[in-house]
């Protein structure tokens, strides 16, 4: 240990061996070789947070923090081991002579913002400019950084004015941070015309414009970028090549990925895993599946095989092209499987709706020897694949196990168990989700806001799911959807049809799943005119062309309104081929009004083009119904010729929090026999006063 002959040196603590010399120093020996580089030194090679402690207590006896780089290096330090706090004590115990050092809050901005205290940034800016610390090129771009990572356009703008009167308007450094910020909170425009301002730029400024246009959806931008790069005489470097690459992949044009991909190769330009992954990324489909198998002999030989994220890739690729022995045959070749290998296997499971296979993934992550455990990726994406393929009962209690292991959830995991108490119609543990969000602070969230409003519709609760969409302060188009398609579910119209008014009133553009929650609620409601009317304005005033859906609404409307010639004509003279939805509207409107009036061909093409069992059983119940017992029989033979089974009806019902399902003709054991005694003797007593 370093021991210092100084008379106070009792009251001091020891720093390890590892950090000092080992031999013994004199006090007068530490003072000439200057003692706070010393300190510096000591602090930039810190391995330990309790090191660290340790020198900051021997800064202050010898009065280090009166210098300007050593609480910075202090405030850097404490800020690399997350120890926040610590960091704001340094920067809060600042004698007076250092309080104007620009040097000092910078450092305390830059903590900030590596810890993601975005607003605790914007906050210290502020103090800045009121105590009158000049703000430099360098505070700017950490400023800037976290108004994009809070989203917020309009402070990123007031910080960007700030810069060009503070004399910054042509500091590329800040320009840069500028136009990542503008990418970010998606203003490519304002990004574009920064860009077009600056004096001077380097390859990070061209490989940002074409990254931001990438991030946002637009590759024509990007490549506009990528080509006026290579005429200002700039040479695209691999960062350049695999923005433009992931620009195209985001967009969906796999074909002018794979393209661009070979132009890059014939330019000899140096692959890298990154990009090479996002080439794998558009192969999910069968038809470019062997240019996938071709990649992915590339990336054996290349070496890059070992590469997480490249694997991931390639398990991707190989599960949405339903190549599962592929899947498993990667995954079992990895040497180090950790858990975002796991979480990867799970997620394609799920994404492909094998519930059982992803959670028998789970379980062996679970009992893994590597001491690996399901973090809450894991348990969002199991909880979420049994929720979203109708399996919400088990979805439920999976969350209850995770709570259990004290896996503390996140936004996914909040709107998946959402989704399963919608399903249900659990509206106790929906309210409960609910209080959880808002304690957590995820009522921000608009996926969050929009199925909060879900469930509570589908819950009967409708108050609940108005009071959520008016707190949501940035509604979409899901939001006003989702409100709308709530009072249209239960009969409101008039309310339905009057958020539609607002909707468009505010500026909102209409989708098509506005018009199906619209036609929707007239049909249920008898509102023929209004339903014809809206299904006229759809294209004519919205330019939104009817799809299948709508006619679909259509016929129901015409059906259930006793129209049956005009519901037969809007199936008939549809665009292309009725499908399911409008086969089963006309049937289930036939049954209601007791209509048995069908020609035989009609009757042919409705169970030929519609080959579903709820179809065949409907219509051999409107022959039953009218007496016509012979062709009832007749359907029904076909539907068992066909291989057709009904589905047992379920119900369910929640008590004390636990939800107890019931299925039509399951022997139940228990109470569950005096459940169904007591059924048998409200039967008994009901048909008296029935009759």
């Amino acid at each position: 240990m370093l021991h210092i002959s100084h008379s106070k040196s009792k009251h001091l603590l020891h720093i390890p061996n590892a950090l000092l010399s080992r031999h013994t120093v004199s006090y007068s020996q530490i003072k000439s070789n200057d003692i706070f580089d010393q300190f510096d030194h000591l602090l930039r090679n810190c391995s330990k947070a309790k090191q660290s402690k340790q020198i900051h207590a021997q800064i202050i006896h010898f009065g280090g923090l009166s210098t300007v780089f050593l609480p910075s290096r202090l405030i850097s330090t404490y800020s690399n081991f997350n120890l926040l706090t610590d960091a704001k004590n340094v920067f809060n115990t600042l004698p007076n002579e250092r309080i104007y050092d620009t040097i000092i809050w910078n450092s305390m901005l830059r903590a900030n913002v590596t810890n993601n205290e975005c607003k605790e940034t914007v906050n210290l800016y502020t103090r800045m400019q009121k105590v009158g610390v000049f703000v430099d090129e360098f505070s700017f771009p950490l400023v800037i950084k976290a108004c994009a990572m809070m989203g917020n356009v309009k402070l990123c703008a007031l910080v960007h004015c700030h810069s060009i009167l503070s004399g910054f308007k042509d500091n590329m450094y800040v320009a840069n941070e500028l136009l990542v910020a503008y990418g970010k909170v998606g203003r490519m425009g304002v990004a574009r015309q920064v860009f077009d301002e600056m004096l001077v730029r380097n390859l990070v400024s061209w490989n940002t414009m074409v990254s931001g246009f990438s991030s946002n959806c637009d590759c024509e931008g990007a490549f506009e970028m990528f080509r006026r790069m290579e005429r200002d005489g700039w040479e695209p470097n691999i960062v350049t090549w695999t923005s433009l690459l992931s620009s195209y992949s985001r967009c969906g044009r796999r074909w002018e990925t794979l393209r661009l991909y070979n132009v890059m190769r014939n330019k000899f330009v140096s692959v890298t895993a990154e990009s090479i992954s996002v080439v794998v990324s558009v192969c999910k489909d069968s038809d470019v599946l062997n240019k996938g198998r071709e990649i992915h002999g590339y990336v054996v030989t290349a070496g890059f095989e070992d590469y997480s994220f490249t694997k991931n890739a390639l398990l991707c690729m190989y599960g949405k092209c339903a190549e599962f022995q592929s899947v498993e045959k990667l995954f079992a070749e990895i040497k180090i499987k950790n858990v975002v290998s796991w979480n990867a296997l799970i997620s394609l499971y799920v994404q492909v709706g094998l519930c059982d296979e992803a959670f028998t993934t789970f379980l062996k992550l679970e009992k893994s020897e590597k001491h690996l455990a399901p973090n809450v990726i894991s348990w969002s994406a199991i909880i979420n694949g049994f929720a979203a393929n109708g399996r919400s009962a088990e979805s439920l209690d999976l969350f209850r196990k995770m709570q259990r292991a004290k896996v503390r959830p996140n936004v996914v995991t909040v709107t998946s168990l959402l989704l399963a108490c919608a399903d249900l119609s659990t509206v106790v543990i929906g309210k409960e989700t609910h209080g959880y969000i808002v304690r957590n602070a995820m009522d921000d969230y608009l996926l969050v806001g929009n199925r909060l409003i879900d469930m509570y519709a589908k819950c009967g609760s409708l108050k609940d799911a108005h009071i959520v969409f008016k707190n949501i302060k940035n509604k979409d188009v899901c939001s006003w959807n989702t409100i709308i398609g709530g009072y249209g579910m239960l009969g409101n119209v008039d309310i339905a049809l009057n958020i539609f008014k607002q909707m468009i009133d505010n500026g909102c553009n209409p989708d098509g799943v506005t018009f199906v929650s619209l036609l929707s609620a007239c049909s249920h409601t008898g509102l023929v005119d209004e339903g014809r009317k809206l299904f006229n304005e759809m294209k004519r005033k919205f330019g939104i062309e009817p799809e299948i859906e709508h006619y679909a609404c259509m016929v129901d409307l015409f059906g259930r309104a006793g129209l049956f010639q005009e519901a037969s004509e809007v199936a008939k003279n549809m665009p292309g081929e009725p499908n399911v939805c409008v086969w089963g509207a006309l049937l289930n409107s036939s049954r209601m009004h007791r209509n048995v009036d069908w020609d035989q061909e009609l009757v042919s093409k409705i169970l030929d083009a519609s080959p579903a069992t709820g179809n065949y059983m409907l219509m051999s119940n409107i022959y039953a119904e009218s007496g016509q017992w012979e062709d009832s029989a007749k359907v029904r033979v076909s539907a068992r010729a066909r291989g057709l089974t009904k589905t047992p009806g379920q119900s369910w019902i929640e008590v004390n929090k636990k939800v107890h399902m019931f299925t039509a003709g399951e022997f139940v054991e228990g109470e569950m026999k005096e459940v169904h005694k007591l059924l048998k003797i409200l039967s008994f007593e009901l048909k008296p006063a029935i009759t």
